[in-house]
């Protein structure tokens, strides 16, 4: 996928436009011609249960989002494929022939599900890639910056090993899963910052996204470069993080590299914490979910002015060119942000992030 990108002020627009009204659902939009009123359906596809983020925060929040934007007579029907391409291309013929309104969907194989997107085209409802872009004949796609997730990971972990980094540090890329477009784009971010600085030991396309998947390449690397040789570890997102913290422990490692991560998953807040994981990517969930509640909800009933608010970045699919995006900004995650992203913005409170074995680090960080 190659990215087209805008002004910062575009891929904030969804606040101020909110402001004044224009991004209510419920508003009047005198350009539009309404499709159909309250009564939405959205169809919404998620990819997996290894990263807790899509039942704890994803799904939640698009069902209120949908509910509040058609006054409670909307609904979603939800489904998650759990890591499996053929259940989801099952899950979402089943929201076809039931004639959804449309569908938000996170692939778990951007590419296997290009035949299924082009039967919901068929039947008319609308498809919004959310998260992943699928490809096919999608209609929008709403996701985070992927190449530049990739860019603060890599940067990330060249601030950490300090001025004197250079090509004698051996890395280890723990990259995602080769079926998810945006594993790709996180691998290329991280390597226009890595690459002639590091020296990238060994590198590995973890099926799934699972930890233990990640847990077992990272054992397969040690083996390779030597348990006191890996200067540090890029981890593409948190649940691996923690698969690759056991394989080092495991092989005797006391003293923990630096790691990186993504999702600021409750786990991965706490190890911050802690030292045993260097940083995180936090990424607004809220600001993702609700962008894309208001966009399914704009689609199928017309509010042409909305919907372009919406989508004013483009992107291109190996099937498509100038797809209709929004791209949301992310924020480095260390332990010294812990306070202003994730506490700040709701997603965890200081009680559930400073239990007993955290108490003494909280503290120290003023996270009372």
């Amino acid at each position: 996928m190659r990215r087209i990108a805008m002004s910062a002020a575009v891929t904030t627009m969804v606040l101020p436009l909110a402001g004044c009204g224009l991004l209510n659902g419920a508003g009047d939009d005198a350009s539009a011609s309404p499709t159909m009123g309250d009564q939405v359906t959205v169809g919404l596809l998620l990819p997996e249960k290894a990263n807790t983020r899509y039942d704890k925060f994803d799904y939640p929040i698009i069902k209120s989002k949908v509910a509040e934007l058609t006054h409670q007579k909307g609904k979603v029907e939800y489904a998650n494929a759990d890591a499996d391409a053929g259940r989801q291309a099952e899950q979402m013929q089943r929201m076809i022939d039931e004639k959804v309104n449309v569908i938000l969907l996170d692939a778990v194989d951007a590419h296997a599900i290009a035949p299924t997107v082009e039967k919901a085209e068929g039947a008319g409802i609308p498809v919004i890639a959310y998260d992943r872009l699928a490809e096919g004949p999608i209609q929008a796609y709403i996701s985070f910056d992927n190449e530049l997730v990739g860019e603060v990971q890599g940067r990330s972990l060249l601030e950490r090993l300090g001025s004197g980094v250079g090509l004698s540090d051996k890395i280890v890329m723990m990259n995602g899963s080769p079926t998810d477009p945006n594993a790709k784009q996180f691998k290329e971010g991280a390597l226009s910052e890595l690459n002639g600085k590091v020296t990238i030991a060994d590198s590995f396309d973890t099926k799934d996204w699972k930890p233990e998947n990640a847990e077992a390449n990272m054992t397969e690397a040690i083996g390779r470069i030597g348990k006191d040789n890996i200067a540090a570890v890029y981890s593409a997102n948190d649940g691996m993080a923690g698969g690759i913290i056991k394989a080092l422990k495991n092989a005797g490692v006391t003293e923990l590299p630096p790691i990186t991560g993504q999702d600021a998953e409750l786990d991965a807040v706490q190890r911050i914490l802690a030292g045993t994981q260097y940083m995180s990517v936090y990424k607004s969930y809220p600001d993702e979910a609700e962008a894309a509640a208001q966009m399914a909800v704009a689609k199928v009933q017309g509010k042409d002015i909305q919907f372009d608010a919406l989508t004013q970045d483009r992107v291109d699919s190996p099937t498509d060119k100038q797809i209709p995006a929004k791209l949301v900004q992310v924020t480095a995650l260390t332990k010294s942000k812990i306070k202003d992203t994730v506490v700040a913005d709701g997603i965890y409170t200081v009680d559930q992030i400073c239990t007993a074995p955290y108490k003494s680090a909280c503290a120290a960080l003023g996270l009372r």
